[in-house]
């Protein structure tokens, strides 16, 4: 059987080393070796040995899943195999996490990452209600973190000189150092004559970096999570 599908680009190869790897801009492959952590429904293949199991946030994360709908289901995968995971033909990408970073990213960005990283539910400072009661997911100690994006995504240097002002539907994440406020930019005048109706984003200050998508959640999606 001849055709392009067969070609090396798209065929699965056994693993050299354990751990994970893009397969293409897609997905991502993990060679398993012990366990590692998954945004539930998120496999899509799999071979070996292996064991899916839902994993608990602990009675804090759970309720601010609850109270907010963010956050992120997650499922243990351990054992010894291989599997893929995939969201909704995403965009994947690959964050090396050294000791002493502290990445902060939304729930529904989040594909899957070495159990070697710690996770933890926290408020954005500065969100409050009005900002949608803004909770994400913070990412600290040594390991590979798989973020899925819809589109390529655009990083944006922070600096004390230059704060970056951001959506908060199109907002992927942020070094966790970074201070955040609610920044007001228009008046409900302007919005009612028919301006674009963005008048509350999140301003980011400090030494750092955000990452955006191009463009904003839709709300089917955003209750997704």
């Amino acid at each position: 059987m001849k055709s392009d599908l067969f070609s090396t680009d798209n065929m699965a190869q056994q693993a050299v080393a354990p751990g994970m790897t893009l397969q293409n801009a897609k997905s991502i492959k993990y060679a398993i070796n012990g366990e590692m952590l998954a945004r539930q429904g998120s496999m899509i293949a799999y071979r070996g040995n292996l064991q899916f199991e839902r994993k608990g946030q602990g009675i804090g994360g759970m309720l601010k899943r609850a109270v907010t709908g963010e956050g992120l289901a997650l499922m243990a995968v351990t054992g010894q195999g291989e599997a893929w995971f995939a969201q909704e033909a995403a965009n994947c990408f690959i964050v090396d996490v050294e000791p002493g970073d502290a990445l902060t990213i939304n729930g529904r960005n989040v594909l899957c990452f070495d159990s070697t990283l710690s996770y933890e539910i926290k408020t954005v400072k500065g969100s409050g209600i009005a900002g949608g009661g803004l909770f994400n997911s913070v990412f600290t100690g040594h390991g590979k973190l798989g973020l899925i994006c819809e589109g390529n995504p655009i990083v944006i240097p922070v600096s004390p000189q230059a704060p970056v002002y951001v959506d908060t539907d199109a907002v992927v994440g942020w070094t966790a150092h970074l201070s955040t406020s609610l920044h007001r930019s228009q008046s409900i005048g302007s919005m009612i004559r028919g301006g674009s109706g963005e008048a509350v984003q999140l301003m980011l200050q400090g030494e750092g970096f955000v990452i955006v998508r191009p463009s904003e959640a839709t709300p089917q999606k955003a209750q997704q999570h």
